[in-house]
């Protein structure tokens, strides 16, 4: 039995902000229990529900030196759906009404974080033979198995695996401050250890001293390496290329499921979907107030309404975007210049886009199963779930050759006949625009193609479980 540990600042259902939780909350309980037993450690947040708070079993307790601090911590436990979650309770550092506030607070509550996590493994009787650190907020936790956890016989041959779901954010903050909160030697803060262009990097530290690391697709693996998508570390990330591994995430295959989701208007599957997709279609344009046309081709968007989305180029071609064979359905929320565009293309062809400028897990159910297509021009995606439950909708993606994008969506090909949606390669607006009028050629003059483009992407496999396998091989080769 391989005994694995998650270290993770989310997971669902506890507690999200991005699709972090969703890997953290998922991936485990999708391992073959027989061989791997894998929990995850959290902090216990005040802005966890009370229905979860009330379930936690008190574990254990200690005090912790951070540098010069002593501070309490309390260990909590609980199983859900097959596995067991312990919590770090510590009201001075966990309190407030979202998980994350200010970069200076939280480079030092998750500095705690780290080493409190690390501290409670011998007391609750769990020896991970490796430990699965999650973005910036865990880096620390590597550089710690190094360092002051060396010594004892306990923590003596454990590996760690960093896995980095957004390099945007690294954990970053002045050298003085750090090498004070962490109490951690001044030959760690290095350039090539855990200093980077003057300042104390987190995400710098566990990328450094982990065994492996992994990011969530395969292109973002590579592209990480060139300065563009590197965000300054595409020199540690080409030194560390041996020891980088690409696993694209997952989605729930039984949470977003065309032929048992309750919150869509009509089940379907990949049988039924030519006569009752539509249906879907029709009775949300209903709900949204346009008009009222099953055979109008409809492109949904939910998303974050950022730069980073790829909202730039909508902007610049949005006129041509919103013509009369076309409808706009759009969720999210983001920079304002973006939610007074859409609010403002619905004020003006009201019978054909809709902005819904909030998030709705309902809605965005309801938008996957109406849509024909899906637009996600990225100017970069580490991985992307969007078009993975697009693609289970039989709701074709429009993505730009990106990360994730790239990996999950096979661009159409009308001469073989193959493919799963459209792409397109360069961040340019005119291309586009030229890719999503190609898929409403597509879709107006030859419905038999598009189809089977739909057929082949309800086939598809991006389930937690296709994830887990290969995540249990880079842990079997890790352990040898």
């Amino acid at each position: 039995m391989k005994n694995i540990l998650y270290i993770a600042s989310e997971a669902v259902p506890f507690i999200k902000t991005g699709g972090l939780a969703d890997v953290v909350g998922t991936l485990p309980r999708c391992f073959d229990k027989k061989k791997y037993d894998v929990r995850v450690i959290l902090p216990k947040y005040m802005a966890m529900s009370d229905e979860y708070k009330n379930q936690m079993n008190y574990k254990t307790h200690f005090y912790l030196e951070l540098a010069w601090r002593k501070q309490y911590v309390g260990i909590l436990e609980m199983v859900y759906e097959g596995v067991t979650f312990y919590f770090v309770d510590n009201e001075y550092y966990f309190a407030g009404f979202r998980p994350y506030g200010n970069i200076y607070e939280d480079i030092e509550k998750f500095a705690f974080f780290c080493k409190a996590a690390l501290s409670a493994l011998p007391l609750i009787g769990f020896r991970p033979d490796i430990i699965h650190c999650h973005d910036w907020q865990t880096g620390l936790v590597p550089v710690y198995l190094h360092d002051t956890f060396s010594q004892g016989e306990f923590f003596r041959g454990i590996k760690s695996v960093m896995t980095i779901h957004n390099l945007k954010f690294q954990g970053i903050w002045d050298m003085d401050t750090v090498q004070d909160i962490t109490g951690l030697h001044p030959s760690y803060f290095a350039p090539d250890k855990l200093e980077a262009y003057g300042d104390a990097n987190y995400l710098k530290g566990g990328i450094v001293y982990a065994d492996m690391i992994t990011t969530v697709s395969k292109t973002y693996a590579e592209e990480i390496k060139m300065p563009f998508y590197g965000e300054g570390l595409d020199g540690l990330m080409n030194a560390r290329a041996n020891s980088l591994v690409g696993i694209v995430n997952g989605i729930d295959y039984d949470e977003y499921n065309p032929a048992t989701d309750p919150l869509i208007y009509k089940n379907y599957d990949q049988k039924t979907f030519r006569k009752d997709k539509s249906k879907n279609k029709k009775m949300l344009q209903r709900e949204l107030c346009l008009r009222e046309d099953e055979k109008v081709f409809m492109i949904g968007i939910v998303s974050r309404l950022t730069d980073q989305k790829g909202f730039d180029l909508v902007d610049y071609v949005i006129e041509e975007l919103c013509a009369p064979d076309t409808q706009l359905v759009i969720l999210g929320t983001g920079e304002s210049k973006y939610e007074n565009l859409f609010r403002h293309f619905e004020w003006k062809y009201h019978d054909r886009v809709s902005a819904s400028i909030y998030y709705n897990n309902e809605r965005s159910h309801k938008i996957y199963a109406a849509c024909d297509a899906f637009l996600m021009p990225s100017l970069f995606e580490p991985c992307g779930l969007s078009q993975l439950m697009s693609l289970r909708y039989g709701t074709v993606p429009i993505v730009r050759e990106t990360g994730g994008l790239k990996d999950t969506v096979e661009p159409y090909n009308e001469y073989e006949s193959k493919g799963t949606g459209f792409s397109f390669c360069n961040y340019n607006a005119h291309e586009m625009l030229d890719t999503v009028r190609y898929a409403k050629h597509v879709y107006y003059n030859n419905k038999r193609e598009w189809n089977k483009i739909v057929d082949r992407g309800m086939k598809m496999d991006f389930s937690w479980k296709r994830s887990a396998i290969e995540y249990e091989q880079l842990y079997d080769r890790m352990l040898g």
